[in-house]
């Protein structure tokens, strides 16, 4: 636990200080600090079952020794434990909260996750970048606010642990910074305020401003071209200003931007020599901010950083997956409202599994456990042949060509999101693939299957994580460059060959053998029966994560007219109602030239 350096005063220029000469009267006693109890988590990301050590159930406690940790039922019994005596106290979150990948939170919209946040008695949070993976309205009118969309019980609004239909989050969100492209106002709104008790039967106010990462709305999962970021730090500084001129003198940063200290074995509770983005955020926001709590890396620190004034603040994230909770005791002149740093503490506590599990809690995780184990047996469609992910000898496969026609279909069911064609990055050689796993024509180990049968859970094991299917404009010349990455170089120096799977109404003939840059002929490359060409612009269609060059394909780079379709997971079985019999389609839509 880290006790801040206090603020000195110093006598005023010119002021006489008397001793036997003058004696002075005796100075009142300052009264006792008011304390406020800060309680946060970070980047939970609906892990509501107790998560495996390589999902962050274990971290480095004192010494380096491991200790096992997370699991929402008894991150709830830490927070009663943590609030027990305390008479001023708040919970809130650093972002992240949802739009996480467990398929019992994924499968029901996140709703199960902001259930056990409700629970929990979070208060409010800042806007991760994850909490704009759908959309701002999305986050407001049904997150917060719990409105219905499609077939209730199907599609949203699903039936929580206690039987009724879901209402939303009984807490806000804010973010200062992320605001609309075309009028630059805040989307959510900037700042919380909470008002805690003090002597006399007064209350004092504490702000709380939320700042995102600015990459949002950029973001490979998040990608929302209506948005745009402002600076974290002039943005932060203005609210700060702004909380001042309203009287409140106690002023907290809930940052969703990270940092991470140099040495990882050092302790949950422990700086390290942080560094990262909120390092730097925390060296150069307004000395007016007492406080900043972090997220976004999935790390864990106890810092002390000063000011611009040079005057020490904490600094702390709380790892993620509901592995540690950050305590921030700020203590409050009861006169002014003022943060006395001298008195502030701030320490980071491990949600160890060696205390009882809150029994509400674990009811409703293992209400969305077994509604998950029933949602991955929801019948989807039938299958004629495997599709699978291996690849044949010029690169392509059945399972690829499958999701490269998922894309093609879902950028066709809108006019702004219509595309010419879609690809599909199969194996990159950096990154990640969303083609994620066979769909075979065996029945597999979930309760309901059969062979031929697929299964919603096995469509969102297949294929996805999250992310959006983009329709960007590419001209015939930089789709070409886009295909000539395919062969991608290795840090060794040696050359893989990443092949991209293309749309049913697309065929590619290629040679390896000649230059780089120069395999892919334009006129070996058919869009609807057409050779390419490579003054026109084509509008294509791809995963958010390939468009923004994360998987090597780099040559994206320029696209024009972005149009955000539906998500991954969402799309692949929105297509499979849509296709009630699939058969795998021949791998003949790349060739190797003769």
């Amino acid at each position: 636990m880290r006790n801040l350096l206090r603020r000195t005063v110093l006598p005023a220029a010119g002021a006489l200080l008397c001793g036997a000469a003058a004696a002075l009267p005796a100075a009142a006693a300052d009264p006792a600090p008011v304390t406020v109890q800060l309680l946060d988590i970070a980047d939970f990301h609906g892990h509501l079952q107790p998560p495996g050590p390589a999902e962050g159930g274990t971290v480095t406690g004192p010494g380096g020794r491991p200790v096992t940790v997370g699991g929402a039922a008894y991150l709830a019994t830490h927070l009663r434990r943590l609030r027990a005596g305390h008479r001023n106290t708040v919970t809130f979150a650093s972002g992240d909260s949802f739009s996480g990948w467990p398929f019992e939170v994924d499968a029901f919209r996140d709703e199960p996750t902001v259930e056990v946040l409700n629970r929990l008695g979070v208060r409010f949070s800042v806007a991760g970048n994850h909490e704009f993976d759908v959309s701002p309205g999305f986050l407001v009118d049904h997150m917060e606010h719990g409105r219905c969309f499609g077939v209730p019980d199907r599609d949203s609004c699903f039936t929580d642990s206690t039987g009724r239909r879901f209402h939303g989050a009984d807490f806000d969100f804010q973010s200062a910074n992320i605001v609309g492209a075309a009028d630059g106002r805040p989307v959510l709104p900037p700042y919380r305020v909470e008002w805690f008790a003090a002597p006399g039967g007064r209350r004092i106010p504490v702000g709380f401003i939320g700042i995102t990462l600015p990459e949002t709305p950029a973001g490979s999962t998040s990608f929302q071209p209506g948005l745009r970021a402002l600076d974290e730090v002039r943005t932060a500084d203005r609210y700060a200003a702004e909380l001042r001129g309203r009287g409140v003198r106690a002023i907290v940063l809930n940052l969703h931007d990270g940092a991470a200290p140099r040495d990882p074995e050092a302790g949950y509770d422990a700086c390290g020599a942080a560094r990262g983005p909120a390092i730097d955020v925390a060296r150069a926001v307004s000395p007016d901010i007492d406080a900043i709590t972090t997220g976004h890396w999935h790390t864990a620190f106890d810092c002390t950083v000063p000011d611009p004034a040079g005057h020490p603040r904490p600094v702390v994230e709380a790892g993620h997956h509901g592995a540690l909770i950050s305590e921030v005791d700020l203590a409050l002149d009861p006169r002014t409202g003022e943060v006395l740093r001298d008195r502030t503490t701030a320490v980071n506590h491990p949600v160890t599994r060696d205390v009882p599990p809150d029994p509400a809690v674990r009811r409703i995780a293992d209400h969305w456990r077994t509604r998950g184990a029933a949602r991955r047996s929801e019948r989807l469609a039938r299958q004629t042949g495997s599709f699978t992910r291996t690849p044949d000898a010029d690169g392509e496969s059945t399972a690829a060509d499958l999701f490269a026609d998922v894309q093609y279909w879902e950028a066709g069911r809108t006019r702004a999101g219509r595309a010419d064609l879609a690809l599909v990055a199969a194996r990159p050689a950096t990154g990640s693939t969303a083609v994620r796993g066979d769909l075979p024509y065996a029945a597999g180990a979930t309760a309901g299957d059969a062979d031929g049968r697929v299964l919603l859970g096995e469509s969102w094991d297949a294929y996805g994580y999250g992310n959006p299917v983009l329709t960007v404009g590419l001209t015939g010349r930089r789709l070409k460059a886009v295909l000539e990455q395919q062969w991608q170089e290795r840090p060794d120096g040696s050359v893989r060959f990443s092949p991209l799977a293309v749309s049913r109404n697309v065929s590619c003939r290629y040679d390896p053998d000649r230059a780089p840059g120069d395999r892919v002929d334009p006129a070996g490359v058919r869009i609807d029966g057409r050779p390419l060409e490579p003054d026109r612009t084509y509008r294509v269609a791809a995963l958010a994560y390939t468009v923004l060059g994360a998987d090597g394909f780099t040559a994206f780079a320029g696209y024009t007219d972005p149009v955000r379709n539906g998500t991954d997971h969402e799309v692949f079985a929105d297509y499979l109602r849509a296709h009630p019999v699939i058969t795998p389609a021949p791998t003949d839509r790349v060739r190797r030239a003769d």
